[in-house]
């Protein structure tokens, strides 16, 4: 049992969730998972004691056994729901660190390319670079990694 409230949600703040604990994080490659991502494969960690805390997921059945939570508000996947325990994804925790990946699954499905994505070169931008000034002056209107009384805040006067 972690001993403090494990917490996420979406993008926009409408749905929140807490839990009281993580089970087996994972990297599932199966086709569903890749789409519902929109991305290489799917993150997932099994939360224990899932509650929502503010709005909840809508749902779509990607398959005749598995229901996807997603915000209905800016679309941000939240859930993967096969009738067991639900897993969560596990960029949308508070704290990703929290759930490391310890196993990949249908590997059949795994895109060719995915296990070189770590030797990629990286590319650093220098500081006075087009790219670093257009990337300081981003100004992020997603939810903070922490819980709020309100979102979006109050306007200030």
């Amino acid at each position: 049992m972690n001993a403090s409230p494990i917490t996420g949600g979406c993008q926009c703040g409408a749905v929140r969730y807490r839990c009281d604990d993580l089970g087996r994080a994972t990297i599932c490659h199966c086709r569903m998972c890749q789409k519902a991502f929109g991305s290489f494969y799917g993150p997932l960690v099994t939360a224990k004691g899932l509650v929502w805390t503010r709005g909840a997921p809508k749902h779509f059945a990607s398959s005749n056994k598995v229901q996807r939570g997603f915000c209905a508000e800016c679309g941000t996947p939240l859930t993967y729901d096969y009738g067991g325990e639900p897993e969560i994804a596990i960029g949308t925790l508070d704290d990703p660190e929290l759930a490391a990946p310890v196993l990949q699954l249908n590997l059949a499905d795994k895109l060719s390319f995915v296990d070189g994505l770590g030797d990629l070169p990286v590319r650093e931008w220098e500081q006075d670079s087009p790219q670093a000034v257009f990337m300081s002056g981003i100004v992020s209107h997603q939810h903070p990694d922490h819980d709020t009384d309100q979102w979006p805040p109050a306007p200030s006067s």
